[in-house]
């Protein structure tokens, strides 16, 4: 689906920057891809010559970003990756954030939300103190604890529906009123985008008949899907169903798509090529996988 970036125009932020949708139909359009390459260095699986620390860490975070800075429609750094060093682990976040070229959506894996007061410095922290474009969250405390988040125009939250990990569904396949917790997540979080929240979901690719009700249940919404490469998530299915089929995302090159791939480009560079260029094999790989 061809984007139409100007349809976007009216979606400006409060601060006068385009809405974050128009940005990432800019971004996918330029590079004609889903990937979102996840930059989560794992200290105990970086390549020879990078030391096991937050210098080594902050080395090769570095080193993917110049990878893929070319070839991704966007980047997602799990905060916790960082966070686990301290101060000091937050400092090379920071410098990380100011490496990503300005038109690549910097996500924040960050899975946000509390009582007001707490999740508007939240809000504050990740948006303004790092300079994130989006952000994972937690809808598990309502929409209050994430209204500050909400409010944020120029800025993007993908709400966690159906995810990828293992024991997903012993909460989110609850049942309630006839429907998993995860599908009324789903309407609930449309519903709030009808409403002119910039909110979308995040869908795992490891569950892709969960993947195709979610996109049943919420046409327009933008989806963040994790789950491909190291835990064995179904392409196919993903591009079958993660694009959005109407609204303003639907308009989107690809229906605003974005496929987290994180593991499966950071683990290539362990073997014995060069570590950028295998990195660069393995992100020119997935960029052709997700192509739109």
């Amino acid at each position: 689906m061809s984007s139409q970036p100007s349809a976007l125009a009216d979606t400006a932020g409060v601060a006068g920057q385009a809405s974050y949708l128009a940005r990432l139909s800019a971004r996918i359009s330029a590079v004609g891809n889903a990937l979102c390459v996840g930059v989560d260095p794992d200290p105990a699986a970086l390549p020879a010559g990078f030391t096991p620390d937050v210098h080594g860490v902050e080395r090769f975070a570095a080193l993917i970003l110049d990878v893929a800075g070319a070839r991704a429609a966007a980047v997602k750094f799990n905060v916790a990756f960082y966070e686990a060093f301290g101060s000091a682990g937050m400092a090379a976040l920071e410098r990380l954030r100011a490496r990503v070229p300005k038109d690549v959506p910097f996500i924040a894996d960050a899975k946000r939300a509390d009582i007001g007061s707490t999740a508007a410095r939240q809000a504050v922290a990740i948006f303004d103190a790092l300079g994130a474009d989006a952000v994972t969250l937690n809808p598990y405390l309502g929409r209050d604890a994430l209204e500050p988040f909400l409010a944020r125009r120029d800025r993007f939250g993908y709400v966690l529906c159906r995810t990828s990990n293992a024991g997903a569904a012993e909460f989110q396949g609850l049942d309630v009123d006839g429907q998993p917790l995860y599908l009324a997540v789903a309407r609930r979080v449309a519903g709030w985008a009808e409403d002119g929240a910039p909110v979308g979901l995040v869908v795992g690719a490891t569950a892709p008949a969960e993947l195709a009700m979610v996109r049943a249940a919420a046409p327009a919404l933008p989806f963040l899907v994790p789950g491909l490469g190291a835990q064995g998530g179904d392409a196919d299915a993903v591009l079958r169903n993660g694009p959005a089929t109407t609204g303003s995302a639907g308009t989107v090159r690809g229906g605003a798509l974005l496929v987290n791939v994180s593991r499966g480009i950071a683990a290539a560079a362990l073997g014995p090529t060069d570590p950028g260029d295998a990195l660069a094999a393995a992100v020119d790989h997935w960029a052709t996988v997700l192509r739109c």
